[in-house]
């Protein structure tokens, strides 16, 4: 198991409860930050002193106040140690549940693990640090299956179209005319709106640009 633990946390008791759950596994060694700057400051110290930390647990979300931060969110925290460190193992223990960020952070930032503050998050934040220890990925129940949720949308050839045109710099007015004239049916601004209104809502994605990024991602367009 982890000898040497860092987590970035802001809330006392969410701060106190990780401790227990590390404790109960043998873990000794788990220091704690309440400040994204602290936690980076600590991880590059360690690395200079020849003792780096093995694993870091971090919130996603960070309340700002009377202390200015360079690194403002869990996000910027996991960017900056990744550079000091790209083999430090990171497990996220946070109330973030859009399986947008979450897939973001497992493909770009290399996250080992994802546990949702919730019921049974004790739990699961032990069954995380284990399959991080052998080297797997691990997501806590609920947001393996938003994640399921998600891929399980089945685009149709409208939505292809639609999004298609967009990635083409179609303006969205003027997608009915487009496809009119490929004789895609319905091709009223009406359906156009509501189409796009419900991938962006059942992906959870606010802007067209986030729908034509993940459309190409996943190799639909």
């Amino acid at each position: 198991m982890f000898k040497k633990v860092l987590i970035a946390e802001d809330h006392e008791i969410a701060n106190i409860s990780v401790q227990k759950t590390l404790q109960e596994l043998g873990i000794q060694e788990a220091k704690y930050v309440y400040y994204c700057d602290d936690a980076w400051t600590w991880i590059k110290n360690a690395l200079r002193d020849g003792e780096p930390y093995d694993l870091l647990i971090t919130d996603l979300i960070f309340e700002a106040d009377h202390n200015p931060q360079r690194l403002t969110g869990g996000i910027e925290l996991i960017q900056a140690v990744k550079v000091l460190q790209p083999n430090l193992k990171i497990i996220v223990l946070s109330a973030e549940s859009r399986t947008a960020v979450i897939d973001e952070l497992f493909k770009n930032r290399a996250i080992n693990g994802y546990v949702r503050k919730a019921r049974r998050d004790a739990q699961y934040l032990k069954e995380a640090l284990h399959a991080a220890q052998q080297d797997k990925s691990y997501q806590s129940p609920e947001i393996k299956q938003s994640i399921r949720e998600k891929n399980s949308h089945e685009f149709s050839t409208l939505d292809i179209h639609i999004i298609s045109l967009l990635s083409q710099g179609v303006r969205q007015k003027e997608i009915p005319l487009y496809l009119q004239q490929q004789q895609v049916k319905p091709s009223g601004l009406s359906s156009v709106e509501k189409r796009l209104s419900l991938m962006k809502e059942v992906l959870e994605f606010s802007k067209n640009e986030q729908l034509i990024a993940y459309s190409k991602d996943i190799g639909l367009i």
